[in-house]
């Protein structure tokens, strides 16, 4: 390896040393803040304002794939910060693994929007929270995730909060809808936590051999054209785009100007979600990317509480306590690992040590290179 490729690879591996990595890692927590709130309320707006196409809801949850062009061109051909031209790093084998996993994007988008139609925001934002255990324990297998105390502890919070939920549901039935598809909607929630959980440790998988962000940012392009193809065929089966504009023009009860608005608007804020979830993985690990997910679900709550004036009981308020409480404690731990890792880097002379440090950054300047993965593997830890 040349020294120009060494020092290029030297800015930009992924090392919380690295004085880019915060800025980035802040950047797309915005993103999946916002994208997660927003989606999760304007999904539910549709609903309520007698929207009724799951296909619909499905569809625009990936159909905004073309807004990815902008982080994926702009630094090459506005900025002219890499020489590295878009889509040219692509293998047979990441190509592929893109597009399985984004038809699973696809099959967990329709679930999503099966229960969101069924359940109260509020309901399906902490039941979502359930996927933790499952994202713990597919990491575990799939990337070799170490089961510390604070993760463990986070995960089981969050677990809890979900079970104290469920065995209050009956009191929290949406009127106008009946006990079997709350029933439905419910399994449908969970079902997406799963198929979440492990999405998430495949695509930490993926990127290890990847540290360009511009490349992760192609990958979740084609995993999201994949999904928008998959729902697009449903649409076309259950005559889905005429049901939109029928939608538009006669049945959505607040207009077509509104209709349309609410379209776009989720479109726009589910990128933002999955565009924050894709750079949360590969900045950090799967865990970690599904323990922030789950805490802004706790956000979810108050959004549903407040927006449309849902049930805040007892059990819902303890269930809020203890998400934030579980990802405050996963927060400090990382702050911890953080500062022991940056404090043993000084004593060190400010050397490198692989195993513990390339948890995640890359240069947003210098998006130039990806890592061979025979010569340069990638290790993720969790706290």
């Amino acid at each position: 390896m040349s020294n120009t490729t060494q020092t290029i690879n030297e800015q930009d591996q992924k090392s919380v040393t690295n004085k880019r990595y915060l800025p980035l890692l802040l950047l797309n927590y915005g993103f999946l803040f916002i994208g997660s709130l927003s989606s999760s309320l304007l999904s539910k707006y549709y609903f309520n304002h007698k929207g009724s196409s799951r296909w619909v809801s499905t569809w625009v949850q990936s159909a905004g794939f073309p807004l990815l062009i902008i982080p994926i061109v702009v630094p090459y051909c506005l900025f002219k910060s890499t020489q590295r031209r878009p889509f040219t790093g692509f293998t047979p084998k990441i190509l592929a693994l893109s597009i399985f996993i984004g038809f699973m994007l696809g099959v967990n988008n329709l679930l999503f929007s099966w229960g969101n139609s069924y359940l109260p925001v509020s309901t399906s934002s902490l039941l979502l929270s359930s996927q933790l255990v499952f994202n713990l324990i597919l990491s575990v297998i799939i990337v070799k995730q170490k089961i510390t105390f604070m993760n463990l502890n986070c995960v089981i919070l969050l677990t809890l909060s979900s079970v104290l939920l469920a065995l209050e549901s009956s009191n929290d039935q949406p009127h106008g809808v009946t006990k079997t598809k709350y029933f439905i909607g419910y399994l449908a929630t969970i079902g997406a936590g799963l198929l979440f959980a492990l999405y998430l440790p495949i695509m930490e998988m993926v990127y290890k051999k990847v540290y360009c962000y511009a490349m992760v940012m192609e990958m979740q392009m084609v995993m999201e054209v994949a999904a928008t193809v998959l729902a697009s065929i449903g649409m076309v089966f259950d005559d889905g785009f005429t049901e939109m504009k029928r939608e538009g023009y006669q049945v959505f009860d607040k207009g077509e100007k509104v209709y349309w608005a609410t379209v776009v608007s989720n479109v726009v804020s589910w990128q933002l979600c999955f565009m924050g979830t894709a750079g949360m993985v590969f900045l950090t690990c799967s865990l970690t990317g599904g323990i922030c997910m789950t805490a802004l679900l706790m956000m979810n709550v108050v959004g549903g509480v407040v927006v449309y004036k849902e049930e805040f009981g007892g059990v819902k308020v303890v269930s809020t306590v203890m998400c934030g409480w579980g990802f405050c404690s996963y927060v400090y731990g990382m702050y911890v690992k953080n500062k022991m890792m940056k404090d043993r880097d000084d004593d060190d002379g400010g050397g490198h040590d692989s195993d513990d440090k390339n948890v995640g950054s890359c240069n947003p300047i210098e998006m130039t290179q990806i890592v061979n993965s025979s010569s340069s593997p990638l290790h993720h830890s969790g706290v």
